[in-house]
């Protein structure tokens, strides 16, 4: 099982960028996903959510109207769109993956099966 998440950077305060995951090593369409942030010195935030065939999704509260999370089975990818970025959202972002059940909200970390290593956004003028 392998989660490689791609896209991040360096990015000025109201720029966007687009974070990238590439599953591999299971049924993808079978799993809901999910994408978190962790800043140093914080929890884990969960951010948003996507069921398994993309027809659901959740956003956080903290980044509702900004950030939007999108799949494509037929590359078993998944995507958080990051738009109007903030001071306070730099953090490490990380994809996760757990098997479809249970509908499409926002989840403890720990409820998640498969982690990807993360992807560093950096937000600064």
């Amino acid at each position: 099982v392998q989660l490689v998440e791609s896209g991040g950077g360096l990015v000025q305060p109201g720029g966007s960028l687009r974070l990238s995951c590439a599953a591999s090593g299971f049924t993808f369409s079978r799993y809901y996903m999910a994408w978190f942030r962790q800043a140093s010195g914080k929890e884990r935030e969960g951010l948003a959510e996507i069921s398994t065939g993309g027809v659901s999704t959740v956003v956080a509260d903290s980044v509702k109207g900004r950030f939007a999370i999108s799949r494509d089975n037929t590359k078993n990818m998944v995507f958080l769109q990051m738009n109007s970025l903030k001071p306070e959202d730099p953090a490490t972002y990380y994809c996760a993956a757990r098997y479809g059940y249970g509908g499409t909200w926002l989840r403890s970390w720990t409820e998640y099966d498969y982690w990807g290593q993360g992807t560093q956004v950096t937000v600064s003028s």
